[in-house]
């Protein structure tokens, strides 16, 4: 079955919005390749909107011929031959929403086209979507399209939480669905998107099905189509150390190319990925938060298949070493259990605890630990 967890890899949109070409995507799969996001088990390579013609040809989708002059098999061919997967974008309506055609009324041909090509995941997006017809009617079209086809493809639902898709998505083919709206290179839209929105929805997600507060940002500090300022390292590790926690689809927005270490280091760390791609396939759900006017922090907590929980303390306030605490109670665990506490950015053992572990906390900044219960 597909997406029995989180489906990890990179999408276009956010660095190169419409820029994208072919040079850009070779470039990038080579860099998985070289770099180390392959073997970090990122894999998925997509191309978002803007990769289409004007117009169909002979009812069928077809290229930039500018932008992919030898077309987009080519390019699938050319992931799969580095132990990648190749993704696309198409949209639910009658035109994407950068305005060019789309799927509405030709589901079933351009799921075969897709599939012809060797397309492995569908973002579908959610744009001049007819009148009268509902958004769950319009995605159950593309998703018994794509199994009909015969060929496994990953059906990313992108209609931006409007129909509260959790609770629909699984339904009708979708193995991971967008809860918000487009994020932004910014704190404010990580805080709003990851921290506010995705309270609650942790019963909806698991193996095969997930919720998807959209592409990172990590490591964009500004630059490409998403950005609104960027943000701090200490923000994009909050960031990545949420998605981490929420068992988010992992979809790096960056311009993969030109990582700096602190990126790379926050991208390919194995052991926040091994909170992500966790067997059981628990999403993380929210503890709860400690106001004092706009000093925050906040705790998530996700329960592993060994046994184990990592937890989330995160200083979301302008004060730099806030102490941020997590009681044995709210995982469940007996207060008088002895638990051995792991940090998982620094990669070190900080010792045996009961009753509560307690850290101080940067602004904007996260402890991430992995608690494990002493037999």
């Amino acid at each position: 079955m597909l997406a029995q967890t989180p489906p990890m890899g990179w999408n276009s949109w956010n660095t190169f919005g419409p820029d994208i070409d072919a040079s850009v995507v070779l470039e990038t799969i080579d860099t998985f390749e070289r770099a180390g996001l392959k073997a970090a088990g990122y894999e998925y390579i997509v191309i978002d909107d803007l990769w289409e013609a004007d117009a169909r040809v002979d009812g069928r989708l077809t290229w930039d011929p500018v932008k992919f002059p030898n077309g987009i098999k080519p390019l699938a061919d050319y992931a799969h031959s580095k132990g990648l997967k190749f993704g696309i974008y198409s949209c639910a309506g009658s035109h994407t929403c950068a305005g060019k055609p789309a799927s509405y009324g030709y589901e079933e041909v351009d799921a075969q086209t897709f599939a012809e090509w060797g397309v492995d995941f569908l973002k579908y997006d959610f744009c001049y979507a007819p009148p009268g017809i509902s958004g769950p009617s319009l995605y159950r079209r593309m998703g018994q399209a794509l199994r009909a086809t015969g060929r496994p493809i990953v059906f990313s639902i992108c209609e931006w939480g409007t129909h509260k898709p959790w609770e629909w998505g699984a339904q009708v083919g979708g193995h991971m669905w967008r809860t918000t709206g487009d994020i932004a290179d910014s704190w404010q839209s990580i805080l709003d998107i990851g921290f506010r929105r995705q309270i609650g929805l942790d019963a909806y997600a698991g193996p095969g099905h997930w919720n998807d507060p959209d592409m990172l940002v990590v490591g964009m500090y500004g630059k490409g189509n998403a950005a609104q300022g960027g943000c701090t390292d200490a923000e994009y590790r909050s960031h990545f150390s949420l998605w981490c926690l929420l068992a988010a689809p992992l979809m790096i927005g960056c311009d993969v190319r030109q990582m700096n270490a602190a990126t790379r280091a926050i991208l390919m760390n194995k052991e926040a990925i091994a909170i992500n791609q966790d067997a059981l396939g628990r999403q993380a759900y929210h503890v709860g938060a400690i106001s004092h006017g706009p000093e925050v922090a906040s705790v998530w907590a996700k329960p592993l298949e060994d046994g184990s929980i990592a937890v989330g303390l995160f200083n979301l306030g302008e004060r730099n070493g806030r102490l941020v605490m997590v009681a044995w109670e709210a995982l469940g665990l007996i207060e008088n259990r002895p638990c051995r506490v792991r940090d998982v950015w620094r990669g070190e053992e900080l010792g045996v605890f009961s009753g509560s572990f307690t850290t101080r906390v940067d602004r904007h900044d996260v402890a991430l630990v992995t608690i494990t219960p002493l037999r």
